[in-house]
């Protein structure tokens, strides 16, 4: 299945955790390895990246933690995957003329219509679809008529 990395993927679950839990206090990274069962260490790696790149901001302090550098509005989806997955000649590895003038291309070619697809969604719109999911699993079931 051609996608995202899954360090693309963890990022964009932090990023979203992150969003949904900084209120009012900033969300620590050991809570949000205990949601999604990532191995701290690698997490804060992932997330010192998307300090720099301005999508986190870090709080010092005991109760510091990570909280959105901006509106969840204003931090594209395509942001996250372009700062975590910033594209190399690595990501293609081949060895054959063919592979070079044909595979890779085509790799870079889908790679581009993915991240183009994801410049059109906010951090905002996947909340907003979280909203949506928690809404229907916590939906109250109707009650059964029982009247005879």
């Amino acid at each position: 299945m051609l996608g995202l990395s899954r360090k693309s993927l963890l990022a964009l679950e932090a990023v979203i955790d992150v969003a949904v839990h900084a209120r009012p206090d900033p969300v620590q990274a050991r809570d949000i390895t205990r949601r999604q069962g990532v191995p701290q260490r690698y997490l804060e790696q992932i997330m010192q990246t998307l300090v720099r790149a301005d999508i986190l901001r870090g709080v010092r302090g005991p109760r510091g933690g990570y909280r959105l550098a901006r509106e969840r509005r204003r931090i594209a989806v395509s942001e996250i995957v372009r700062v975590i997955d910033a594209p190399d000649a690595a990501a293609y590895p081949t060895r054959s003329a063919l592979g070079e003038q044909v595979i890779r291309p085509f790799c870079e070619d889908v790679h581009g219509h993915i991240l183009a697809r994801l410049d059109d969604m906010t951090v905002a719109d996947l909340c907003n679809n979280l909203d949506e999911v928690a809404l229907t699993r916590n939906a109250a079931p109707t009650a059964g008529d029982f009247t005879i």
